[in-house]
């Protein structure tokens, strides 16, 4: 059975961070897509600082909708954990499935420095403010990532981009639980775990959502391929 698949980056990255793993699933016989958000990737350009959660849920849902896209299997790596349940909100009849990809989780009225230990987001506002005047948070380094092999983080820290400041401090507005009452299922990285995702861990358990392991570290999708396409394809059979 074939599968739409729309693969959502997380901070920093854009849409070419799944680029092997969209090759192993198109090679497979299914559709896929990944987009990039807005103020990111080769849409850097666009950076500013009105972006918030909202408009890049907006990107995602544009992107469905002008696709043409429906039984979408919906895919969150990190930072997109807020903007697909945004989407969800907005289009549930174009979606099949979640997938939050060792990803924040966000309920109405919250916002991903909220979810953050106090120290992480007085780091990086500091660093924001360093950077640029407080617009945007540059790129942690590959390490940060779980990326160790030199050559491999030296082509990752390449093609990040800074994230704006605004997007992780605005807050997700939903009209309905953060599913929708979409099927989900929710990726931890164990190799190693990502710290800072602590909270959205024990906020994932409270809801009850299924949690799967994949040995493998936070950008699992530059690293690991093959591992996360197979998981992401076993977990989008229905």
């Amino acid at each position: 059975m074939s599968h739409t698949l729309v693969l959502v980056h997380g901070a920093w990255h854009g849409g070419w961070c799944w680029q092997e793993v969209a090759d192993i699933l198109r090679a497979a016989g299914h559709t896929v897509t990944t987009p990039t958000q807005t103020g990111l990737g080769e849409r850097s350009h666009l950076l500013s600082g009105s972006i918030s959660l909202e408009m890049m849920a907006t990107d995602i849902v544009n992107h469905i909708v002008w696709e043409g896209l429906s039984d979408v299997v919906l895919v969150g790596h990190s930072f997109a954990g807020g903007v697909i349940s945004g989407v969800a909100d907005r289009i549930p009849d174009q979606l099949r499935h979640l997938i939050y990809l060792d990803a924040v989780w966000l309920e109405d009225g919250q916002s991903v420095f909220g979810l953050l230990p106090d120290e992480i987001v007085a780091e990086r506002e500091r660093l924001a403010t360093d950077f640029d005047g407080g617009l945007s948070i540059p790129p942690p380094p590959a390490e940060a990532f779980g990326v160790f092999d030199k050559a491999a983080g030296n082509a990752l820290v390449k093609r990040l981009t800074p994230h704006p400041l605004s997007a992780f401090k605005s807050n997700l507005r939903l009209i309905n639980r953060p599913t929708n009452g979409i099927p989900a299922d929710y990726i931890v990285c164990t190799a190693p775990i990502y710290d800072p995702l602590a909270p959205a861990r024990d906020a994932v358990r409270k809801a009850g959502l299924p949690i799967h392991d994949l040995a493998a570290p936070h950008d699992a999708m530059v690293t690991h391929p093959r591992e996360t396409a197979d998981l992401l394809l076993r977990l989008s059979e229905p």
